[in-house]
């Protein structure tokens, strides 16, 4: 069909859903006109028992099951960065070859994902998207990234944030 766009694919690491189920916008996320895809391997491995992997099944992440060619290119990657898991190779390689775009918290993997030229980004680029799609309400962004910016483990960089938390609170009833 002429001038309908495919649905963007974004390949998601294990930290993008904590970020997002710390900030209670998770749901949000999934209500993006996007498709959300993990390598089984990340399933299997990091979210199936360890962070509610049958919700995020019920919100519509796909589990793409890797073939050999997507497998060798992980390894690849993995032989060239041995700072990176299995799993986070196996992220970038399907982002590459689906082709999607990489969401990661990782910046080791995001670095390397830029020098591997495969699009990357982060949860702060997945909540101006739900800005943008006006999935929530800016009351629910700010309180979002306030408690994922508030937690302990949090990597996000203080300058975005507070950007991003300044423009939410302008718009606040």
């Amino acid at each position: 069909m002429r001038g309908v766009r495919p649905m963007q694919v974004l390949v998601a690491d294990t930290s993008v859903f904590i970020d997002l189920e710390r900030g209670s916008l998770l749901e949000a996320s999934f209500r993006l006109k996007c498709r959300f895809v993990v390598p089984d391997q990340i399933y299997e491995k990091e979210l199936k028992k360890n962070f509610n992997g049958e919700k995020l099944m019920r919100l519509g992440l796909v589990i793409e099951q890797l073939d050999d060619d997507v497998v060798n290119l992980a390894l690849t990657y993995q032989l060239r960065n041995g700072d990176l898991s299995f799993p986070d190779c196996s992220a970038l390689a399907l982002a590459r070859t689906l082709p999607g775009v990489l969401l990661t918290g990782d910046n080791e993997l995001r670095q390397f994902a830029i020098a591997e030229a495969v699009e990357c980004h982060g949860v702060l680029w997945l909540l101006d998207k739900i800005e943008t799609a006006a999935v929530v309400d800016f009351q629910e962004l700010y309180r979002g990234l306030t408690a994922m910016w508030h937690h302990p483990h949090c990597r996000l960089p203080e300058q975005e944030v507070h950007r991003r938390l300044a423009r939410y609170a302008e718009r606040l009833p």
